[in-house]
């Protein structure tokens, strides 16, 4: 970090088998069951894309139940 305390990581967005969203440092190994989702950059803008894509915070497999396909 900065003198400052500003947060200068550079984010992967990634996501998981239920298409749930999270950010990422990186350069660091991504976690078992994740992949990355396509957009990297500073946290704000980071999380600003998840906000914006992830519109629907139900797990896949809960998604496909209720709408009958599971």
């Amino acid at each position: 970090m900065s003198e400052q305390g500003e947060d200068t990581t550079v984010y992967r967005v990634v996501v998981n088998h239920e298409e749930q969203y999270s950010i990422w440092p990186d350069g660091r190994e991504l976690p078992a069951g994740w992949r990355e989702a396509g957009k990297s950059g500073p946290k704000a803008d980071c999380l600003a894309y998840i906000k914006e894509v992830w519109t629907d915070m139900r797990p896949l497999s809960l998604r496909k139940q209720m709408d009958g396909g599971a």
